[in-house]
């Protein structure tokens, strides 16, 4: 059975904040790329209207969840006043620790739902695709 652990975040941006938003997300990727070796992905992205953002992450497992909430989890309060996270699904099986990391991540960007869905069957293939 996998390990894999992929999360989607879903949030509501405020009102004239996309600009704002858009570059504090790019320096949020490049800190990310930078000082996290772990994530298999990180990406985000916005809908045609510009008032929610998406972003979807793929961990080898929910070690590398725990570091990136550590790791990263300062960053986060630069969009308290940017955005409202609405949710936060998880897919896999987070570890204790990452769960309560997720848990404060939502508390502290508006309170979403954290929803955790267990793997039923299924199968990857990841090694050589590269995004963009």
């Amino acid at each position: 059975m996998s390990t894999l652990i992929l999360v989607v975040d879903s949030s509501d941006i405020r009102d004239g904040k996309l600009e704002e938003v858009k570059a504090r997300v790019e320096e949020l990727v490049a800190f990310v790329e930078a000082n996290e070796a772990e994530p298999l992905a990180y990406d985000i992205y916005f809908d045609e209207a510009g008032t929610q953002m998406t972003v979807v992450q793929i961990h080898p497992d929910s070690a590398s969840l725990e570091r990136h909430l550590t790791i990263a989890g300062p960053a986060f309060r630069k969009f308290a006043d940017l955005l409202a996270l609405a949710r936060v699904d998880v897919y896999g099986e987070p570890s204790e620790k990452a769960l309560k990391q997720a848990h404060e991540k939502a508390r502290l960007l508006g309170g979403g739902a954290v929803e955790v869905d267990a793997l039923h069957a299924g199968f990857t293939r990841l090694a050589g695709h590269t995004a963009k």
